[in-house]
């Protein structure tokens, strides 16, 4: 079923046929005492309310809250306000939900091209191998290129995971230009590699959600679980310089997380600060300074 209309361009009288996100669902009861059901439909354009008040309860049975799906109904001016009546709804097949989920401003090639820059900064040639192993991987990439780096906070949005891990990238450039003595190898490799973990943390439906991976384990640990498997794929990867990595992408989110609570290397500490430079300065410019 095509998209044809947004629900931004609905109007009272306008006919629905196209798929959407349902981002809430609820099973109330008129004064009547007559169940019905109540949606709520969202598109890139906007949101608007919904209602089947015939049989509510086999249309509820159709789909679930954060499903994208098939509607059909006619649109009709309530208190003011526009909603759908709606004939049927049931869980799209096949739907993209790309097409319904916010998405970066910056262009996603142009984005490619900086990775893949800053991955050729990187000439320990042990590091390099490590970053290549996920670099040269086509699945690795297009998920990156898809991928949110949050569910509601900074780069909310598709594309917004490789947005910050280019971000971070090039400030870890910049921080071992200013500082010689950091181990630039090191920095920029954990920099590029620091949230991998978030292509296993969330699910892309009507809305960004977790994983039960990402529910039950975090982003962080998933990271170091990918980072683990695709060093052991190659010949005599190093330990230390694997522990080194690891040490850097565990603490990129605070020195907690580590044994004594403590930073062992610079690098560790360098990257944790980038990291929150970028998601601090991002995170203001789209939602304000609290």
């Amino acid at each position: 079923m095509e998209q044809a209309i947004t629900i931004a361009e609905l109007r009272a009288g306008s006919e629905v046929d196209g798929v959407f996100a349902c981002t809430r669902k609820d099973r109330l009861t008129a004064r009547s005492g007559t169940p019905y059901l109540a949606v709520e439909l969202r598109d890139r354009s906007g949101a608007i309310q919904a209602r089947a008040f015939r049989e509510a309860d086999f249309l509820a049975g159709q789909f679930e809250r954060g499903e994208l799906v098939a509607v059909s109904g006619r649109v009709e001016r309530f208190r003011d306000e526009l909603q759908v009546e709606l004939r049927s709804i049931r869980r799209a097949q096949g739907a993209d939900p790309a097409a319904f989920l916010p998405t970066a401003y910056r262009d996603l090639d142009e984005l490619d091209g900086f990775l893949e820059h800053l991955g050729r900064e990187v000439y320990d040639a042990d590091l390099r191998a490590l970053l290549d192993a996920f670099l040269d991987d086509e699945e690795f990439r297009g998920e990156l290129r898809r991928a949110p780096c949050t569910r509601s906070g900074h780069h909310a949005y598709l594309g917004g995971l490789l947005e910050h891990t280019v971000a971070v990238g090039t400030l870890a450039v910049e921080a071992c230009a200013l500082h010689p003595r950091l181990n630039s190898d090191l920095l920029i490799c954990a920099a590029l590699l620091h949230d991998i973990g978030k292509l296993r943390e969330f699910e892309l439906g009507a809305e960004i959600a977790f994983s039960e991976a990402g529910a039950l384990v975090g982003h962080v640990v998933l990271g170091q679980q990918m980072i683990v498997e695709r060093a052991a794929q190659l010949n005599g990867f190093p330990d230390e310089k694997l522990h080194a990595v690891l040490h850097c992408v565990l603490a990129h989110h605070g020195a907690d997380a580590l044994p004594g609570r403590r930073f062992r290397t610079p690098e560790a500490l360098a990257l944790q600060r980038i990291n929150a430079l970028d998601a601090s300065v991002k995170g203001a410019l789209e939602h304000g300074l609290d």
